[in-house]
């Protein structure tokens, strides 16, 4: 296991953890050295498992184990997003334009202290907060945005069986529609 794994189109395949605890709020850890924050996520190697790759990064990332969550489910295939134009490094073999991911829901069953950023040699976070179920596809970088509106779509009846929770007042009508749109597109994949 040694290096990412890039698909013949330039999807580089990847896994995202949505980490919730049992108020039902979702962890999000602040990038270091800028104000972005995010869901534990990280590139599958080779050799690796969907399921594999998402413990390592768990602990690479928050620093927790198996025995510190459950997993309630995983999305039925990949949801992609294409890198901006200014983000795709040209220099790099294979070439990568965005990331296709299996998203995890998993219930924190840990103690909050056994959360650690430190875990490896290079640390992607350096905070980490509880946010409300629809508050992650405000505070991730815009190209992200839809890829985890879809991901909380699909996997947030394993936390709310009787429906998702309404989206908040401050939601952007613009998304409404945007969102909609890639909805009705999965759903006729």
């Amino acid at each position: 296991m040694s290096s990412d794994r890039i698909d013949n189109e330039g999807f580089r395949e990847n896994v995202g953890i949505i980490l919730a605890n049992d108020a039902g709020k979702l962890l999000l850890g602040g990038r270091i050295g800028n104000r972005g924050w995010q869901f534990p996520q990280g590139g599958m190697l080779d050799g690796e498992s969907a399921e594999q790759a998402m413990y390592r990064e768990l602990h690479e990332e928050v620093g927790l184990s198996a025995a510190d969550v459950e997993v309630l489910g995983s999305t039925q295939g990949w949801l992609k997003y294409r890198l901006p134009e200014k983000f795709v490094r040209r220099s790099s073999m294979p070439l990568c334009i965005g990331q296709k991911q299996r998203w995890f829901i998993l219930r924190f069953i840990g103690d909050e202290t056994r959360v650690r950023l430190d875990r490896s040699d290079a640390p992607e976070f350096d905070r980490w907060r509880w946010v409300e179920f629809w508050r992650p596809v405000n505070e991730v970088i815009y190209f992200k945005r839809r890829v985890y509106m879809r991901a909380l779509h699909e996997l947030g009846h394993h936390l709310y069986p009787d429906g998702l929770p309404p989206q908040p007042r401050w939601w952007p009508k613009r998304w409404t529609a945007v969102f909609a749109k890639d909805l009705a597109k999965s759903s006729q994949a």
